[in-house]
Formats: C-alpha cells, structure tokens, sequence
C-alpha cells in the first residue's frame, strides 16, 4: 500500500487495537461476508444470506508458533490483546479464548478493498502482518462477487539464527447455524461434518452438514492452502467442554504440528444432543524461515450457501407468496460448492489479485483529494454487504441496507437507489439490470411504478403509493445506464415501460397541467409532499429531458419534442413559483395544514434532479444561477460546523462537536409545528450528493468540506469507517459518493457517440485520476506538458478523446482504441499554443 497522506482518514493512516468498531468486510457482490477487527480478530459472520452483526464463531481464530534456534518457542494467538472492558455475565465466554496469549500491539490500515494489519510483540521473535482482500475487478461483477476472502500472514524473521515457524487457522463449522445457547455455542439443524481434501494443489478443510441440498441452511464452506508443507486436525477432539481446544493448544504449543484425530469424541455425561454438534477443525502452515528471510503463509477461505428464501421477507410486508421455497444465489450456478469456489480462487488468484491492486492504485495513487478516495471506498463496501444480492440469472435486487439480523426495506427502493452512483461507473450491468426489473416488471400498466420490486422473486406487485422522485430518477438512470453502455436493446426493453411511467406524472402529479407538479407526492421521506416544490419538479425536468432524448434515439420525434418543450415551460414556471432570490421553497398555503412538510424551508435535497441530470450527462435543466445559489444555500444554511446546539428528537447520527449536514433548515423561518420526517437528521448520502452537486456547480471547497465531515465522524472509534448507517448497516445512498469522482475528474463517457471527455475541476495540470467507461477503466495524468491516458482493465474503443488541460487547452485524439495495459499520450500540437500559464 502507498504511503497515505497526512490528512488521510484515521483508517488509512491505522487504526490501534481501540478501535473496537473497525471492522473491515471480505466478500463478494451478493456473496455475504466475514470481517476483521482492527485487532485482526474474525468477526460479523454473515455467510448464510442474512446479515449478523455480531455473529462470531468460536473457536475461529489464527495463531502462530516461532521457535528460533537454541530457544524456546512461543505460541500466540494472532490478534492484539483484548481491551476491554472485560466484564459480561461469564466474564469471556469460553470460545472466545481470551485466557490465551496474544500480541502485544496492532495497527489497521484499511484501504478498501485491501486491509493491511501489522502486529508487534517482543516476545514472539519474528515479525508478522496480515494482507487480507476479496478480488475487486472494475466492470466485472463475476469476478467480483466470489464468495472468499484471502487471508496472507507474512513472517519475517530479524534473527540472526533461523526460526521455526507454524500459522494454524481454526474455525467452527458454519454450516446450518439456528441459533446459539447460553454460552454463546452454536445450535445447528442438521448434524455438521468436517473433512480433508487434496485436489490439483490445493489441500485443506471442507465444512459440511447432512442437510439437504434444498434447505435453506444448506451450505459448505472450505479453508484451504496452496503450500503443500502443511499439519493438520480436521476435526477436533469434540465434546461440550473445552476438550478439543485443549488438546489442540497443547499439540500446537509442544510440537509445532497437528495430528488428525481417531476418534472424534470421549465418554462424557448426557448433554443434549446439540450440545456437542459444534465442530472445529484447524489447518496450518509450516516453515523453517533463515536469518533475514520473509514468508507469506496464505489461506483461502470460501462458502457457498447456494438458497435463500423466495421472498423478501423484511419490515414492509411485501407479499411472499413463495417465502416457504427457495432460490438460488447466483454464485451459485458458477459453483458447485466451497471447494469450486476455493479452486477457482487459487487457479486465479495472480490475476485476479493483480486487477485488484490495480484499482487500488489507481483510486489510492490518485490526486484526488484523500477524503473523496477515502469515501468512495469505504462506501464501496455496501455493493458487497448483505444489503446486495444477486439471484439465479444475475438477476440484480437489494435492500436499503441491513439490520443487525435482518434486511432493512426491502425491493431495490428506487427513491433510495436513486443517490446510488457507484455501481453505475464500476459495475454498470447491476444498473442495467435494475432498470428492466424497474420499467420491465414493475411499472403498471397506467404507468404507475412500485418503487419496492417484488418481481424478483415473482411474487405480487406491492400495493403502495408511487414515488415520484424514485419513479422520475429511474428515468433519468434509465438514460444513464444507456449513454454509459450504448446498450440500444436496453432502450427497447424498458422504453415502452419508462415511456408510461413519465406520462403518468402529467396526469398524477399535475393537478392543473401547467408543467410543475403540485398534487400529492410521496417521496423519500416516507411521506407525502403538497404543492409545488422543487425536489419533486427538478425531478420531473430532468426526467422529461432524458425522456426526450430517449424518444429521440427510438425515432419518437414528436413526443421528443414535447417532452423539451414541457421541460422549459414548466422549469421557468417553478422558477418564478418557488425561487425566494437565495434557494427554492415549497409553495404552500397554510404550511401547517397538513403534517410533514417544510414550506420556506431550505431543502438539502431541493435540486436533487438538477444533480441527477449533471451526472447523466444532461446539463442544466434549471436556471444556471439560481441552481448555483441554491446549492450554496443549503452549505450555508444545512452544514454545521458543531452540532452541539443542534435540536433534534429523531435518529441520530451525527451529534455533540461532530459537524454533518441536516436535512432542512429554516433560516427566514417559518418551520412548521410538524415537520416532514428526518427534517433534523444527518444522512451521509445526502451529505455526498450535495457535496457532488456543489462540486458540478463550481464550489468545490464547500463540496470538500461536506466530505470531510462524513468521513471524520468514521474514524474507527466512534463509528466504523466501512459502515455508513441509515435506516440499517451499509445503507445504499452512501453509495452517492462516486459521484465525486465524476464531478472532480470531469469524465464524461458517451458510448452511443464514443466519446470520452474530461473537463477536471481539481488538481490543476497535474492531476492523477481514476476513470471508467462502460468497456474499460483506467487512469488520466496531467502534467504541465500533456496528458497520459492508461487503460488499466478493459478496452477504449473511441472516435474522439478529449481532455482540457487547464495549462495547454484542449487536447484531442481520435480514433483511439487502446486495450489494457496500453496508454496513448497526449499534447499540445504547438507550444506557442500553450495559454499564458501566469
């Protein structure tokens, strides 16, 4: 990993072993996930389709035994030392091990997708940090969603005589888990099995059960090594004490190896039967390491829980029909089981590494500012959660985010997914597919759209209000996917769908037909907003602007252009309606009227649309000025620098001298008796959508300073740096943070033209950047004397490249066609074409 600047995040520049709520997730898109603690503990075990925070396995842990020549040997478990506090109902429960010696001191470097961990400990002889990742490859969700993590030890040795070295991973079978007794033991349906496999090189512990290969607890889960000098004990001696641990430690400690045992348990009194069902096997890796010498010990680890219920089964009650049947994972028609998994893995390992450190270095050896890099990728994170899933097919459906145990609102929430702009540039066919779900399945026949799809497990559209800023923002996706893929077939499955569901906002949402919406508008806020206002119309105008340029290219001029012609009328119209000379309002009578709305209230979201559009690649859809102004109102107004004086009696997630961004000031007053829900509140989505949409608008340092508040309050003590909550763990619209990467790079991508273009707003003419493109990603240098274009993965096939230098002008290229690992330089035809650089 690169040196990480002074003012990177307290998560790239390490976190101790206090930092008791970092815990940094391995796992696919739609595969589930463990985690590491900054102690480098195993932790938040989440491989069976559901989220558990908290879970943990016991028994599960690394531990390494040195013995240097002519000296004794230590053992220790591989993770800091506990801090506290050390109290509970049994002090530490026994499979937690906390009676054991540990290292004395840790630090965390995160830098998503790969976590780095350093232990220190004098008494231990060698050296020992830990590299751990799941393969992250730009615009392959495949090999991005393989259920594994890899964990790599490396040992060095400072002595001047050669030491011998043992790392044991130990884990608990997780297969079929139901539930956990008292002493936090696993109970588990099905009776669980472990065994030895040794197949093409690849050796190490497959963890089973008898359960059917249609329950939905069905499961297998494999730790396995390459390096053939391994010791092992697939099982442990069993029993409901701590016999097994017992005899493995001591082994372990004497020898520095692992026998198997014969017989799996001893005479012990009547427990219950899932009393002694835990089973625990260990795999280890052994060398001699000479003076000076460094070894990586590396183990994979895989599972694959191929069903999950048909249905949703969450807090808004959606039909399930089908939620007594199952479904298979999608990783689960490319494997067989864990070992295939584990197999594959090992196959492609280099490769898929070398992808994945190249998208590292690329976002992490970039110039954009660090707490921007830093927050496209901690947020990242989500689109590999439990909040994501991926069903047979490829078939792309999510949650809002994750309860502790459970999914939080269910259906690919459209109003919600609206902020998300991560997957769209590094993994576009999830959007892709989110739009013919949306427009294909769930927009009705009057063009009414259920904005929490229930299609994807084929059960019964739910029965709701329709959104109108989820159900217009798909439109407007619908045309990002489109220009970022020049996918035309996609135009053709969802047209007649998105084409509906734009006409029904002129006869749902327009009371009087003079292009501004004003009738009843559910939103998310999860209530309704009355009358004209400019989050829902600035919606609507760009929904209209993408709809006529979708119309155009499917040969509809004529709806095309009263599409246009609505957009303009009805833009000047909510102009002159709810601009106050400094921001956008909300028109109403009597404000109090009605309950949750917010009246001349200065909305954070008030120009979302306008945002959306900018994205999209769509322009202006309001006045230039005023949507500048409003922008800067809501910095202005929203931000606080110190919510200490802050009054709110709602959720909370940012408080005391922490700073945030609330939802909706009153700074000319009149706050309603009742305002809309969440008016008080700091949701970081917003706070990056915002921050994007200053950044567009020119006022980057305000943008900037949103992102750093985010990110501050992230910092592995007070919250997890790989977790921003909402309503649930990894919530879906932080994932607005890629946004800006867009908005400071300038990249716009037009596949329908082949077009690329960037137009930076940061870093002057030497800026380092990641750029995508709907078939290939990679990097853009500036210099003082041109620009580089590097193809990290993927292909450039362009009729036109062009890049405003902000010393040298405009510089262009075309055609262009690059393939990865190729990169095409470009400057100046002239220098005295060169601009007055002064």
């Amino acid at each position: 990993m690169p040196v990480p600047a002074e003012n990177a995040s307290p998560a790239a520049r390490g976190l101790g072993p206090d930092a008791s709520v970092a815990a940094f997730p391995l796992g696919g898109i739609g595969t589930g996930n463990v985690s590491i603690g900054a102690r480098g503990e195993l932790r938040d075990w989440e491989l069976a389709n559901r989220p558990a925070k908290g879970a943990r396995l016991p028994f599960t842990f690394f531990a390494i035994r040195a013995a240097p020549a002519g000296g004794d040997p230590v053992t220790k478990v591989l993770e800091s030392r506990l801090t506290g506090p050390h109290e509970g109902d049994q002090g530490y429960y026994a499979g937690q091990l906390a009676g054991l010696p540990r290292l004395r001191d840790s630090r965390m470097r995160g830098e998503y997708p790969l976590l780095r961990i350093d232990f220190t400990d004098d008494d231990l002889g060698v050296r020992v940090a830990l590299t751990a990742f799941t393969p992250l490859v730009p615009l392959d969700a495949d090999a991005s969603g393989i259920p594994c993590a890899v964990l790599r030890y490396t040992v060095t040795n400072p002595l001047a005589v050669a030491a011998d070295v043992t790392v044991v991973g130990s884990m608990a079978n997780p297969v079929g888990i139901t539930g956990r007794d008292v002493h936090h033991f696993p109970k588990y349906a099905g009776q669980p099995g472990n065994g030895w496999t040794e197949q093409d090189g690849l050796r190490g512990i497959r963890f089973g059960s008898d359960l059917p290969a249609d329950d939905p607890r069905h499961g297998t889960a494999v730790l396995a090594t390459t390096d053939p000098h391994t010791t092992a004990k697939p099982q442990w001696l069993s029993g409901f004490w701590q016999d097994g641990v017992q005899v493995f430690w001591d082994e372990l400690r004497a020898t520095g190896r692992l026998t198997p045992e014969t017989a799996f348990s001893i005479d012990q009194p009547p427990y219950p039967d899932w009393f002694t069902r835990l089973r625990v096997g260990s795999l280890g890796i052994a060398h001699r390491l000479a003076p000076g010498e460094s070894r990586d010990f590396e183990f994979l680890l895989s599972w694959h829980f191929p069903n999950r219920p048909r249905a949703w089964q969450g807090n808004i009650n959606l039909d399930n029909t089908h939620a007594g049947e199952v479904v298979r994972n999608h990783y689960a028609t490319a494997y067989a089981d864990a070992w295939a998994v584990a197999r594959r893995l090992a196959a492609d390992l280099p490769e898929l590494e070398r992808q994945t450190r190249a998208f590292h270095g690329a976002l992490f050896g970039s110039t954009l500012p660090p707490e921007v890099v830093d927050a496209v990728s901690s947020t990242l994170v989500a689109l590999r959660s439990t909040t994501c899933f991926r069903l047979e097919g490829g078939r792309f459906a999510a949650w809002e985010g994750s309860f502790d145990d459970s999914g939080s609102c269910e259906g690919t929430c459209t109003h919600v997914w609206n902020y998300a702009q991560t997957a769209a540039f590094l993994f576009p066919e999830l959007e892709r597919d989110a739009r013919r779900t949306e427009f294909m399945h769930e927009t009705r026949p009057d063009g009414r759209m259920n904005f929490r799809a229930n299609s994807v497990f084929g059960n019964a559209p739910w029965d709701f209000h329709p959104a109108v800023d989820g159900q217009l923002g798909a439109i407007v996706r619908l045309y990002r996917e489109w220009r970022f893929s020049g996918d035309d077939t996609l135009l053709a499955d969802c047209w007649p769908g998105a084409r509906r569901a734009l006409e029904f906002a002129f006869t749902a949402w327009d009371a009087d037909g003079d292009g501004v919406l004003d009738s009843e508008q559910h939103n998310t806020y999860d209530i309704e907003f009355h009358g004209p206002n400019s989050l829902a119309n600035s919606m609507f105008f760009a929904a209209l602007t993408a709809g006529a340029a979708i119309a155009e290219r499917m040969g509809d001029t004529e709806t095309a252009k009263r599409y246009r012609d609505t957009a303009a009328t009805g833009a000047a119209r909510m102009d002159e309606l709810l601009f106050n000379g400094e921001y956008y309002e909300q028109r109403l009578d009597d404000v109090d009227a009605r309950r949750y709305q917010y009246g001349t209230g200065c909305l954070s979201d008030q120009v979302f649309g306008q945002l959306l559009a900018h994205v999209a690649g769509l322009g202006h859809v309001l006045p230039a000025e005023h949507v500048r102004s409003a922008v800067a109102a809501v910095h202005r107004h929203n931000f606080r620098a110190d919510l200490g004086g802050h009054h709110s009696v709602q959720r909370t997630y940012a408080l005391d001298d922490e700073a945030g961004l609330v939802l909706c000031s009153w700074p000319r007053g009149g706050r309603p008796r009742i305002p809309f829900v969440y008016s008080d509140e700091v949701w970081t989505g917003i706070e990056y959508q915002v921050a994007t949409h200053l950044i567009f608008e020119g006022l980057v340092e305000e943008g900037l300073e949103l992102v750093r508040a985010v990110r501050d309050r992230h910092d592995g003590h007070r919250r997890n740096p790989w977790n921003e909550v909402e309503c649930g763990n990894h919530y879906a619209r932080s994932l607005a943070s890629w946004g800006l990467v867009v908005a400071l790079s300038g990249v716009d991508h037009v596949a329908t033209a082949r077009n690329l273009d960037f137009t930076p707003r940061w870093g002057g003419d030497r800026l380092r950047t990641i750029f995508t493109t709907g078939a290939g990603w990679g990097e853009l240098i500036l210099s003082p004397d041109g620009a580089q274009v590097r193809v990290l993965g993927g292909c450039l096939d362009l009729h036109h490249l062009t890049v405003a230098h902000p010393g040298l002008g405009p510089l262009a290229a075309g055609p262009v066609r690059l393939a990865a690992g190729e990169s095409l330089q470009l400057t100046a035809p002239d220098p005295h074409d060169r601009k007055d650089r002064a």
